[in-house]
């Protein structure tokens, strides 16, 4: 079903997308934060970090409940981060525009819209410990078999990790130290398996461009990879297919 059958449910599927993504941000957030701190993500309720009070139900509407406590605290009125609410500002957003640009209802959006969550909550993990846990890797396989299992995915997937593997050991041999960590040739395995062999290699020069751009702007010799290869993967899900298809077309393959 195509979302511009009409502009009302066209608006009606973006609204709800990116409610969507912020309640998944917001969760995300959570995850992240107790992985990080060796808790268990599945139990227990959230707290506040300061005193510890159990959040209610009003507390925990993303966006909205930052707004309306004016970045506050409940019970003790200690000023929250605003990092909360950007996280689920921006998943809410990376939901909308994929929406947007996918335009179809179909399972093929809900694989992309699965695959977004999972690379957001291991980038959150990763920019905040510089590891990223194997739980978001078991779910982006997971996902990936259960809708969209093919033998050439599979295939790209173990090509690219290999290469990426390959040229990490001979990097570290070069440059004497670890030059990528085993969590982004992980990632990229799983990304290879959802994006083919030629949206891979597509997706590794940009991801590179983004780590990049990160050292830049961050001014930091060494900077969580997660992140860059996440947001090369969600530009490959959106566009990648049809830069690749131009590009090959130029070769004429």
């Amino acid at each position: 079903m195509s979302i511009y059958e009409s502009s009302l449910i066209a608006v009606y599927c973006i609204v709800v997308a990116f409610i969507l993504g912020s309640v998944f941000g917001s969760f995300l957030n959570c995850v992240s934060d107790r992985i990080i701190a060796h808790e268990k993500w599945w139990t227990g309720r959230s707290k506040c970090d300061v005193c510890g009070h159990t959040l209610g139900v009003l507390d925990l509407f993303p966006v909205f409940s930052y707004i309306f406590l004016k970045g506050k605290c409940r019970y003790c009125g200690t000023k929250l981060s605003g990092w909360y609410v950007v996280s689920e500002v921006v998943l809410g957003v990376l939901f909308s525009v994929m929406v947007c640009v996918h335009g179809t209802l179909d399972l093929v959006l809900v694989r992309d819209l699965g695959l977004c969550a999972c690379l957001y909550g291991l980038s959150l993990s990763d920019l905040k410990s510089y590891e990223i846990p194997d739980g978001f890797i078991v779910f982006g396989i997971v996902w990936w078999v259960i809708f969209s299992f093919s033998w050439d995915g599979l295939l790209a997937g173990i090509v690219v990790a290999s290469a990426i593997l390959l040229l990490s050991l001979v990097m570290d041999r070069v440059l004497k130290k670890e030059s990528m960590g085993g969590g982004d040739i992980k990632l990229f395995f799983v990304v290879g398996l959802y994006l083919g062999l030629y949206g891979s290699l597509f997706n590794i020069i940009l991801a590179c461009v983004i780590g990049l751009i990160m050292v830049v702007v961050l001014h930091k010799n060494k900077i969580p990879f997660g992140p860059a290869i996440s947001a090369a993967t969600y530009i490959s899900l959106l566009c990648g297919a049809s830069f690749v298809s131009w590009y090959l077309g130029l070769l004429g393959l």
